[in-house]
């Protein structure tokens, strides 16, 4: 874990473009890759964007996890497709906003946690990208989790989701209610430290009004870590949990 001050924006920006081009690497020509939401992964779609334009890459299609990131990979040139289309996806790229020891994460800050683990769970490998600084030792060390709900008697799974244990509120944007691509709401949920996450998501899903939650336990293959010396790979600790998804995150290609 790190014990950094505070980086400052081109400080960050820089490490999330290393772990992001990095994880490029594990893209090859014929694949199809899952686009990841945010900031860091926002870096390795335009790498790919420009793999594809420079001819070091062909043939790729995406399959783009919130609308903000299909106009960038619009943008950038990158062929899409859907997962109609495209059920198997051989490699996505995200990032992550807590990830813990066991490579159990925190996502939704952006609120795209819905589609990203619909297309994460579809994928043979799952790579997250992140600075050091999402390093903890518990997922909930510090930011809360986001879960998604339907608008409809929102209070009421509001009260449900403070009766096990959490501070909730309605995440907002510019006065009024944050909604999600699927126009849904987003309650961020401050638990703390998660003692046991399975045992709470399969609480959260279970009250009526949920949809999803922003805890990926056993989704990650491989999560690459910027830091001040440098980059880290972190893999899961059984390479066979994808099982039926076949072997994931082969060694990359130079490029």
């Amino acid at each position: 874990m790190s014990n950094e001050t505070v980086l400052s924006p081109l400080q960050l920006a820089e490490r999330q473009r290393r772990a992001a081009e990095c994880a490029v690497c594990y893209v090859e020509s014929g694949m199809v890759v899952g686009l990841g939401s945010g900031a860091t992964a926002a870096f390795a779609v335009r790498r790919i964007g420009h793999l594809l334009r420079a001819g070091r890459l062909q043939g790729v299609l995406g399959i783009p996890t919130s609308q903000a990131v299909e106009a960038l990979a619009r943008e950038q040139g990158i062929p899409l497709t859907t997962l109609d289309e495209h059920p198997e996806v051989d490699v996505t790229i995200d990032g992550a906003d807590e990830v813990d020891t066991a490579l159990r994460l925190i996502k939704g800050a952006g609120g795209a946690l819905l589609r990203e683990k619909i297309v994460a769970r579809a994928s043979r490998c799952e790579i997250i990208v992140v600075d050091e600084s999402k390093l903890v030792p518990r997922v909930g060390t510090r930011v809360p989790l986001p879960v998604e709900v339907v608008p409809f008697g929102w209070t009421l799974t509001a009260r449900a989701l403070a009766e096990l244990g959490a501070e909730v509120a309605r995440r907002m944007e510019g006065g009024e209610p944050f909604l999600t691509d699927e126009g849904h709401f987003i309650l961020d949920c401050r638990f703390g430290p998660i003692e046991d996450p399975a045992v709470l998501a399969a609480a959260i899903k279970a009250v009526p009004g949920v949809v999803e939650h922003g805890l990926f336990i056993g989704l990650a293959d491989l999560v690459i870590v910027a830091g001040q010396e440098g980059l880290r790979l972190l893999r899961a600790a059984s390479m066979g949990s994808r099982g039926e998804r076949g072997q994931p995150c082969a060694v990359p290609s130079n490029r």
